[in-house]
């Protein structure tokens, strides 16, 4: 993939954000978003390596539209200035359809990378059955948050978003306090895309997501018996 041209096209993309450049460009898009698609796609051969879940993923709707939604939010540029796919078992990428967790990437305009895994923003049921697994698997949590792989990768879970107080059913003697309070259970990253070419840029992804691969699983076990 030509990662400066990915980067060059976003970067104009983000000057001249309306329909009229986009549809000259268009061209450009085109075979931009098909050398994505080919990274994502053996990105997908490569997680399910060691996560088979994964196997039968379709890269094409792991993809994110580059149109924006601009219905409700006061900036009403019409597209994203991102490069952007999530891999999921179901292939449902919204929280809200009850895609579980995710591996997500993305590169924007500035040349930034951002690889994340997890689930960000669940449901209100979906926030209940990751607070009731923390505490009916104290210790297999507690072995997830001290992974050297993922500590050295990622540095721990993310803790933007959470909640003042316990949340409902839980007091302040509850185990790991502090994660029954998160809002998202993500580990993250970003940082300068590196110097490398397309098939460089897959195996470093495939490396990070790799270390994030016990965190996953200890999320879909939550998901597993919910639904005994």
């Amino acid at each position: 993939m030509h990662l400066k041209d990915l980067t060059q096209f976003l970067a104009e993309l983000k000057e001249n954000n309306n329909r009229a450049w986009f549809v000259m460009n268009k061209p450009r898009y085109d075979i931009l978003r098909e050398e994505f698609l080919q990274v994502v796609a053996q990105l997908i051969v490569q997680l399910a390596k060691f996560d088979p879940d994964v196997a039968q993923c379709d890269a094409k709707k792991a993809l994110f539209r580059i149109n924006r939604d601009v219905r409700f939010g006061a900036d009403k540029s019409p597209y994203k200035t991102t490069f952007s796919a999530s891999i999921v078992p179901s292939g449902r990428k919204k929280p809200s359809e009850g895609g579980g967790p995710a591996y997500y990437f993305h590169i924007n305009e500035q040349g930034q990378l951002f690889i994340a895994s997890g689930e960000y923003m669940p449901p209100p049921e979906r926030l209940a059955q990751i607070r009731k697994q923390i505490v009916g698997d104290e210790t297999g949590f507690g072995k997830v948050l001290r992974n050297k792989k993922l500590l050295q990768e990622f540095g721990g879970l993310q803790k933007e978003r959470q909640l003042a107080r316990p949340p409902k059913g839980y007091s302040v003697d509850s185990p790991h306090l502090a994660y029954l309070k998160l809002k998202d259970f993500m580990v993250w990253r970003e940082a300068p895309l590196p110097a490398v070419n397309g098939e460089q840029l897959l195996a470093h992804l495939v490396d990070a997501y790799k270390s994030a691969h016990p965190f996953v699983e200890w999320l879909r076990t939550s998901l597993v018996l919910s639904a005994e």
